[in-house]
């Protein structure tokens, strides 16, 4: 089949033509809603357990409200639902302001629908976005979505599609499939931090041997310069050099670590990454830490971690080839 490249990039989906914004998959997931029947209906039903008649339906791009600001997606059948859907790309959350000015435009609050919501469509995870957001904005309920669950519903309505249903379907989840950051498999950049000797508070079981033993890892999700979104592949760096680098097989958001840990005590934390790391592996010769902060994390790219002597060399390196 002929490739087709924008600039260096192949193109393997006509959506991948509008952009990679927030805007760009809002418009295109809205013209997906807007052209395949049995997509919408799995994604109302799913949404707000909406099985009814979708003949009437009306989705909005980019309404405009004074003093309100644009909405990405409203979607709205006369006298039975209104729907305002905030995009987001990647791990980003709307502000309760930025709800607040959805909730209170005057439209909204003058519609007769018995069902109104206000639905927040992100790369985050249910389990990470519930301790963020407001349960309801100005008496509206509020409720979250990822891109997952978007890919979700398309693969879902793909069988009951018509053929020119499935094409389009086949070409959306290309895109989607595309940019969710969840896990970026493509990626060899290798997020490095550094181990104590020590145990974690109240803990049974050492930093070191969480991971040597238990092949786990967690952190916080986000704040004090943790990553939002989980790496492909994180290494681990003490007694000033590289210990191992280990592909994350798997992960999840975890609250109350005494559900995964028996050496845990039991207690409540802010959402972090537990990871499931594959087998350890290393360079053959020693890669000592060089300049980096004791405490500090870096990001290098994978072979840099093998052809480099120190951990800040392959640092420069990786910046340096990213244009840093």
């Amino acid at each position: 089949m002929t490739q087709l490249f924008l600039r260096n990039k192949e193109m393997k989906s006509v959506f991948q033509l509008l952009g990679e914004h927030e805007n760009d998959i809002s418009y295109s997931v809205a013209w997906g809603l807007s052209q395949c029947p049995s997509f919408l209906s799995v994604f109302l039903s799913n949404a707000i357990q909406w099985v009814g008649s979708i003949d009437e339906v009306e989705i909005r791009m980019q309404h405009y409200d004074k003093g309100k600001g644009f909405t990405d997606i409203e979607i709205q059948l006369q006298d039975e639902f209104h729907l305002i859907i905030e995009a987001k790309r990647g791990w980003n959350l709307p502000s309760d302001a930025q709800l607040q000015k959805y909730a209170t435009r005057d439209y909204f609050i003058k519609s007769s629908c018995p069902i109104k919501r206000l639905i927040v469509l992100s790369e985050c995870s249910k389990d990470y976005a519930e301790h963020r957001l407001p349960k309801s904005v100005n008496g509206i309920q509020v409720d979250i979505l990822s891109w997952k669950d978007i890919y979700q519903y398309s693969k879902t309505a793909y069988s009951n599609s018509t053929h020119a249903g499935k094409r389009l379907l086949l070409e959306l989840n290309t895109y989607l499939g595309g940019l969710m950051t969840m896990q970026k498999l493509d990626s060899n950049l290798v997020y490095v931090v550094s181990i104590g000797s020590g145990f974690p508070k109240g803990w049974s079981i050492s930093w070191r041997d969480i991971i040597r033993v238990r092949s786990r890892y967690f952190h916080p999700v986000g704040g004090n310069g943790w990553v939002k979104e989980p790496p492909n592949y994180i290494a681990f760096r003490y007694d000033g050099k590289l210990q191992s680098i280990h592909h994350i097989e798997n992960y999840e958001i975890i609250t109350n670590p005494s559900l995964f840990f028996s050496e845990a005590p039991v207690e409540t934390w802010e959402p972090s990454f537990l990871y499931h790391l594959g087998p350890a592996f290393a360079p053959k010769n020693e890669v000592k830490t060089g300049s980096i902060y004791p405490n500090g994390r870096v990001w290098c790219m994978l072979d840099t971690l093998f052809t480099c002597n120190t951990l800040s060399e392959a640092r420069d390196l990786t910046k340096q080839r990213l244009g840093n």
